[in-house]
């Protein structure tokens, strides 16, 4: 778990990285402190009600995925097709016939 934790708080801290914001700063992102922000990034345990709150500050989605479904949804959203802006339809098409593929294998494990 505790491994997991720190996943989280390093990515939480690439992510203020990048939108070029250091600790001070999420004061007026999320309403918090230094302080209170460095125990998160330091790896402090912390609240979904906080998380929650410094995701949205950072323009991040929380998502949930079953185990047995995280290679795929990873290969997915590392795949070199996602984020380019001129996907041919082709590909495109492709791309939404597996999301829908997996979507609705998670639908139907609910």
């Amino acid at each position: 778990m505790m491994k997991k934790l720190a996943h989280v708080t390093e990515f939480l801290k690439r992510r203020r990285q990048q939108l070029n914001l250091n600790q001070k700063d999420m004061l007026m992102k999320v309403g918090m402190s230094q302080q209170q922000y460095q125990r998160i990034e330091a790896g402090g345990d912390l609240r979904l009600s906080t998380l929650l709150r410094v995701l949205e500050g950072m323009d991040l989605e929380l998502v949930l995925v079953p185990r047995q479904k995280v290679a795929q949804v990873e290969e997915l959203l590392h795949s070199p097709l996602v984020g380019h802006n001129k996907l041919s339809d082709e590909h495109a098409e492709h791309m939404h016939n597996e999301w829908l593929d997996i979507l609705g294998h998670l639908e139907e494990e609910s």
